[in-house]
């Protein structure tokens, strides 16, 4: 059995007329009524009544109709997902977030904008921090991850540049410096400062040691956060201070003040991380769409500045 036979045999029962049937399907008439008694034949049923004027289903014939139907809904519905794939239109794109990298705006903005550009595509997260999001990369877990680079491990991984988010000092509610602006690092010299282990973020963590040590001081290692984000309840309770990307501003904890860094301020970069060769359609298109949105982020913060 072939599939064009039982496209034949639906065209025809939709019809009720082997001549109807055969100008909508684009055939002449005899080829298509040929075709069909090649197919009873090969089925061992009779499917239609000749009648004078078109044709009936005979009962086999009205019995294997829907399944007729079902196997062509089935074809369109396989080719429509082949193409939508082929085209990064369709399919399951599982993303990896690095620590914090969701409070940015941009970023949910720009997956939003994705999901509702595309709706057939489904996508999932994963959240962790960059060596955990690279292994999983390199397991397949996930098929893109938006990463704190540097990478450690990259001989599999190809990386490209996003943005450089600025930071920001947090200070607990009450501290010397809660009614400054902007402040410069020196000045907390003297605090207790709460980072986050540095095999969780290596780059973020040795930008922000080499900011202090450019203003002159090594930094009083104070309570260490299990990640990023968690530094700022650290702060809140009274532990320290900390320097932190300029999103998690955006958390509103009580009991703690954001304050604009002066120059020398380290900034948290993000990159995107997948495995290297050709990405599948789907993810190239993602990537596309997180250089572009980032691009145009990174423009407007500099006319803004």
């Amino acid at each position: 059995m072939e599939l064009r036979q039982l496209r034949y045999f639906v065209a025809v029962a939709e019809h009720g007329s082997f001549t109807k049937a055969a100008m909508a399907i684009g055939m002449e008439q005899p080829p298509l009524s040929q075709q069909i008694k090649q197919f009873e034949r090969a089925l061992g049923v009779t499917l239609f009544h000749r009648l004078t004027r078109g044709v009936e289903l005979t009962d086999i014939g009205t019995a294997l109709i829907g399944q007729a139907q079902a196997i062509l809904a089935m074809e369109e519905d396989f080719l429509g997902l082949a193409h939508g794939l082929a085209r990064g239109e369709r399919g399951h794109l599982r993303v990896g977030l690095a620590g914090a990298v969701s409070l940015l705006p941009i970023i949910p903005q720009t997956i939003r904008h994705f999901r509702e550009t595309w709706p057939e595509v489904v996508v999932s997260f994963e959240e962790s921090n960059t060596p955990a999001l690279s292994e999983a990369l390199h397991d397949r877990r996930v098929d893109v991850a938006i990463v704190r680079p540097p990478v450690t491990d990259d001989r599999e991984l190809a990386v490209y540049p996003l943005l450089d988010e600025p930071t920001v000092a947090a200070l607990p509610s009450g501290h010397i410096y809660e009614g400054s602006g902007a402040i410069r690092l020196e000045m907390l010299a003297n605090e207790p400062l709460i980072i986050f282990p540095r095999e969780l973020g290596p780059g973020f963590h040795d930008a922000i040691l080499s900011a202090c040590q450019h203003a002159g001081f090594t930094p009083r290692m104070g309570q260490q956060a299990p990640q990023i984000a968690a530094t700022v309840p650290l702060v809140a309770a009274g532990l320290g201070v900390s320097v932190v990307p300029q999103s998690l501003s955006q958390i509103h904890a009580g009991g703690v003040t954001f304050h604009r860094i002066e120059e020398p301020a380290p900034s948290a970069a993000l990159a995107i991380a997948v495995l290297k060769g050709r990405p599948a359609p789907l993810v190239g298109r993602f990537i596309a769409a997180l250089k572009d949105a980032c691009g145009e982020w990174v423009e407007r913060s500099q006319k803004i500045g």
